[in-house]
C-alpha cells in the first residue's frame, strides 16, 4: 500500500522535474516517458500490466546506474551452460578465455550463476567483472567470484536482463550450453542479421577438439542456408574456434580500425580509430560495391547531426548508402577495413572514448 507521505514526496519530485525539464539535455525523451505513463493511467490497464511495466523500469534503473561509470570501457558478454562443473574442459576453457580478454583490457559480463558464468567471473576476476543475476527456483544463485561486488545486478525479468547483455556488450562469447545459451545466441544473431544491433563479433568457443559448435554450424548450413532460409553471408556473423588466443584476437582485432557506427538519415556512418589510405578505400569500393545502393564509400569528417556525440567528433569516418539487409557482408567489410591498420599488431583495441 502506498502511503500518503510517499504520494506527497512523488508529487514534489515530479514538480521539481517539470520545473527543470526545459534545461535538461534529453528533455524530449523524459517528456515522452512521462506522457506515456500519464496516458496509460487514464486507460483501463490491469494490475499485472502495471506490475510488469514498473518492474521493467526498476530493472532498467538498476542496470543504467551500475553501467554508467563504465560506459567508455569495452565489454564482452560470456554465455554458456550453468551445468558445467569445474572439472569440465569447457569450464576451464572459459576461465582461460575470460582471463585473456580481461588482460586485453575488456570487462566481462556473465549471468552471475554457476557453470560457464562462474568460469567467466573467475577468469576475469571481480575487478573486471559484471554479474547480471536473475532469481530462478533452480540453478541460479550468484557465484562466489562476483559475490559482494557492486557490479552484481539482480534483475526481475529475463527480457530486461538480456537487454543489458546486448546493449552493454561490444562482443559476445558463447560456450556450449542448453536452451538458454541457444536462446541468447539466436537473439544476438537475429539482432545483428537485421541491423537492430550494431556490428559486433560473435565468437563461438569450444573445448580443444570439441565439435559442439561445428555440429551446430553444420545444421545451419544444411537446414537454413541450403533451403534459402538465410543468406550464405549470414554465416559471417559468427566465428568458431577452440583456441583461446584465437578467440581473444578475433575480438581485439575487430576494433583495430573499426570503432563504431550509426545511422544519419540514409547514410551509414562508420567511425574509425585511424584513417585509411586512398588505395585501401579504392579496394573497399571495388570489393563491396554490391552492398552500396548508390554512390561510393567515401571518407568524411563528423556530420552535423553527430554533434550529440561530442566525444567522437574527432574520429575519421567512412560514409556509405548501405543496402540495410546484407549485414553478413557488412561484417566482411569491417574485417577488410581492419586489415588496413598501419600497426599490424596493436597491443590494445581502440576503446570507446
Amino acid at each position: 500500500m502506498v502511503s500518503t507521505a510517499e504520494i506527497r514526496a512523488l508529487r514534489h519530485a515530479t514538480e521539481r522535474l517539470l520545473d527543470r525539464l526545459e534545461d535538461m539535455p534529453h528533455r524530449k525523451f523524459i517528456f515522452r516517458a512521462l506522457r506515456v505513463i500519464a496516458e496509460l493511467s487514464e486507460q483501463e490497464v490491469e494490475r499485472l500490466d502495471w506490475k510488469l511495466m514498473s518492474g521493467a523500469l526498476e530493472d532498467m534503473e538498476k542496470g543504467l546506474k551500475v553501467f554508467h561509470p563504465y560506459r567508455h570501457i569495452r565489454k564482452v558478454s560470456i554465455f554458456g551452460s550453468a551445468r558445467m562443473g569445474r572439472e569440465e574442459p569447457e569450464y576451464q576453457q572459459a576461465v582461460r578465455f575470460a582471463r585473456c580478454i580481461a588482460e586485453c583490457g575488456f570487462m566481462v559480463l556473465t549471468g552471475a550463476g554457476g557453470g560457464i558464468m562462474a568460469a567467466g567471473n573467475e577468469g576475469a576476476g571481480q575487478t573486471h567483472s559484471f554479474g547480471l543475476n536473475i532469481s530462478l527456483p533452480f540453478e541460479q544463485s550468484h557465484n562466489e567470484f562476483i559475490d559482494g561486488s557492486d557490479r552484481l545486478i539482480e534483475f526481475r525479468y529475463f527480457f530486461t536482463r538480456k537487454l543489458f547483455f546486448l546493449k552493454e556488450s561490444d562482443a559476445i562469447a558463447l560456450f556450449p550450453g542448453g536452451f538458454g545459451t541457444q536462446d541468447e545466441f539466436f537473439e544476438c544473431l537475429t539482432l545483428c542479421q537485421t541491423g537492430k544491433s550494431p556490428p559486433k563479433p560473435l565468437v563461438l568457443i569450444d573445448k580443444v577438439g570439441g565439435d559442439y559448435w561445428r555440429q551446430w554450424d553444420a545444421y545451419i548450413e544444411k537446414h537454413l542456408v541450403q533451403r534459402n532460409l538465410i543468406s550464405p553471408q549470414d554465416r559471417y556473423l559468427y566465428y568458431i574456434t577452440d583456441d583461446v588466443a584465437d578467440a581473444c584476437a578475433s575480438i581485439k582485432n575487430f576494433y583495430r580500425v573499426y570503432h563504431s557506427s550509426r545511422w544519419v538519415d540514409d547514410l551509414l556512418v562508420i567511425r574509425l580509430c585511424q584513417d585509411i589510405s586512398d588505395a585501401d578505400l579504392r579496394r573497399l569500393n571495388s570489393e563491396f560495391r554490391d552492398i552500396v545502393v548508390k554512390g561510393e564509400i567515401e571518407k568524411s569528417k563528423a556530420l552535423a547531426k553527430e554533434k550529440n556525440e561530442p566525444h567522437l567528433l574527432e574520429l575519421p569516418r567512412l560514409l556509405l548508402y548501405f543496402d540495410q539487409r546484407s549485414y553478413g557482408r557488412l561484417q566482411q567489410l569491417i574485417h577488410a577495413l581492419n586489415q588496413c591498420a598501419t600497426d599490424p599488431d596493436p597491443t590494445m583495441p581502440c576503446f570507446k572514448k
